[in-house]
């Protein structure tokens, strides 16, 4: 069986060539983050990532999280991983000295994400939630309370969840019926949150819970919704744990895939809340975690790809079977048209799919940093048009990956001894993770393009258009092969947006009916340009007498394989968007099953 390596080689191409971590590093604060410490940082997480986390990857989703009268147990070996990965830093990477955080970039801490996630998706969701509590107290928390708990989260030594969901109301928050009764100087916390992930375990002493709850005088709906801190052991003044909270774990769910993450029923009966911010303000505080949250699921995608990927082509390496098609004789199935088919979808999806995380990563720390505040906002409003693609795109693609790396295997895939089977069931969370793939599209159809009517999409179909005046200049023939499909990709796009402006308001289902589809489009798309920028890029080093040959000329093969395979779907998605909506909603609702 294969063991994960981190990529850092590709990690290290799209950061510098593609990510402009040069020019990130120049952003006010981030100066430590040179080349030198980079590298090592991405060094020193391969190997906690290969040596501490990938062992324990199958075995804990075997073992599974346990439950027991409201106790959770982690899988063998969960507790001492998570100590070392507290004790080496890596929780704090990203997040502000003020509470003991390093302040590295998102762009720095973005690889590292992908690392320990590929190697242990389970273990990588309890800092990843974590992270977004610290976002939400970071902007929204009174002063008290951060100081309260901010430095134990930041270090990593409490935990942090989003209690959200209900069971009747899942995506749709105004359904939410948890009640918030003021009492002094908190609140005292009443009803019932599932699918929590990890709001119970053994990893740390203490939990903070972020839940959202409606005080008795509150309006309907998402406008009366409050957020607060709930911790699972109050804390005492001079900052040590006091008594049990009245929040308890009733019980963990029997999943698909992810068995090491407990995801938890958590019930809170008269728990002390502490409130976030202004009352009925709660939703607008959670979605700064929901979007940091969305990014960091969209890099699940990119992880799980890339470990089944390699598991895949490990296999495909070793295992002997069938006739060379010209040679005659039989020999690894690597050598078979269809075998390689496969892993040059997996290859190139994968690296797509990083390429634009990355990206987006890096006009994250500039939307932030950047000192000219017109610049501050062209960031942001790329970032806001592109997470909803990077979540939904990328985990879609995560999954398409990880059930072309069982197809590689064959018969031996299905089983669940090769561990190619646990990537797929693992990848199938990842598209209903922070709102479905069709909430993500109907967010990039409603919000980011038709409320502003379309100026951002506009905006990044223009910088295509200048982009194809350099990919003019290559005199390299794949790489004007691949012109010709990002073009045509781009004017897909374009005419799919403009039927969505023209028909969001007068006939709004016939616009979302294909909102998933112009969601693909634009994943596809973005995907395309970042793999022509990374054919362009190995073409200059190339010229300038690279040493690494293969690796560069790989870069522009596998840049002409993504628009030969995967960019020429886009005028079929097109199609799909501009002509398939009434198609979607031609059948009644009985007409479904036939009498």
């Amino acid at each position: 069986m294969s063991s994960y390596v981190a990529p850092l080689k590709d990690m290290r191409f799209v950061l510098n060539e593609l990510a402009s971590l040069a020019e990130v590093a120049r952003l006010p604060g981030f100066g430590e983050a040179t080349p030198d410490t980079v590298d090592a940082i991405l060094e020193e997480a391969g190997k906690l990532a290969s040596g501490v986390l990938d062992p324990l990857n199958q075995s804990g989703d075997q073992e599974g999280s346990q439950w027991a009268e409201g106790a959770v147990r982690t899988p063998k070996g969960f507790k001492e991983a998570y100590r070392q990965f507290v004790e080496g830093g890596w929780n704090a990477l990203p997040l502000d000295p003020e509470w003991g955080g390093q302040g590295l970039p998102k762009l720095v801490a973005t690889p590292v994400n992908e690392i320990v996630t590929s190697a242990n998706l389970s273990f990588s969701l309890c800092p990843l939630l974590t992270q977004g509590a610290i976002e939400a107290l970071l902007i929204a928390a009174s002063e008290p309370l951060k100081k309260k708990f901010l430095p134990k989260m930041v270090e990593g030594t409490w935990t942090g969840t989003m209690n959200l969901t209900e069971p009747q109301a899942g995506s749709d928050l105004a359904l939410v019926r948890t009640k918030a009764l003021r009492e002094g100087d908190h609140y005292r916390i009443s009803g019932q949150k599932i699918f929590i992930t990890y709001g119970e375990h053994d990893l740390t002493e203490n939990i903070v819970h972020l839940v959202l709850a409606r005080t008795p005088d509150a309006p309907e709906g998402v406008k009366g919704i409050s957020l607060f801190v709930v911790p699972k052991f109050l804390v005492n003044p001079d900052g040590t744990l006091g008594e049990r909270n009245k929040a308890h774990c009733a019980s963990i769910e029997h999943k698909l895939g992810i068995h090491a993450s407990p995801t938890a029923v958590m019930v809170f009966d008269g728990a002390i809340g502490y409130l976030v911010g202004e009352e009925n303000k709660g939703l607008a505080y959670m979605f700064i975690m929901m979007n940091a949250a969305r990014f960091g699921v969209g890099l699940e995608g990119v992880a799980i790809a890339e470990r089944a990927f390699q598991r895949a082509l490990a296999y495909a390496k070793e295992r002997v079977q069938g006739r060379d098609l010209v040679e005659g004789r039989t020999v690894p199935i690597i050598r078979h048209p269809d075998v390689r088919r496969m892993l040059m979808l997996m290859k190139a999806q994968t690296e797509a799919a990083r390429a634009l995380a990355y990206v987006v990563a890096g006009a994250m720390d500039a939307a932030q940093r950047h000192p000219d505040a017109a610049q501050r906002q062209r960031y942001q409003a790329f970032v806001d048009l592109m997470i909803p693609v990077v979540k939904g795109w990328s985990t879609e693609t995560g999954i398409e990956v990880a059930s072309l790396g069982i197809q590689v295997h064959g018969g031996m895939g299905f089983i669940e001894e090769t561990g190619a089977a646990q990537h797929l069931r693992d990848a199938r969370i990842t598209t209903i993770y922070e709102g479905t793939t069709g909430i993500q599209a109907n967010d990039l159809v409603g919000r980011k393009i038709a409320r502003e009517a379309g100026a951002t999409v506009k905006g990044w179909l223009a910088e295509l258009r200048r982009f194809d005046a350099e990919l003019a200049k290559s005199s390299n023939a794949d790489i004007q092969a691949l012109r010709g499909q990002l073009s045509s990709g781009a004017a897909a796009v374009g005419e799919a947006v403009d039927f969505i402006l023209a028909k969001a308001g007068s006939e709004p289902r016939v616009a979302f009916a294909g909102a998933v589809p112009f969601l693909k489009l634009m994943g596809v798309v973005a995907g395309g340009w970042q793999m022509a920028r990374a054919a362009l890029a190995a073409e200059q080093r190339l010229a300038a007498g690279a040493s690494d040959k293969p690796f560069y000329q790989a870069k522009i093969a596998t840049a002409r394989f993504f628009g030969e395979h995967v960019l020429t779907q886009a005028p079929g998605l097109r199609a799909a968007v501009v002509g398939g909506g009434e198609a979607v909603m031609a059948l009644g609702e009985d007409q479904f099953l036939a009498a």
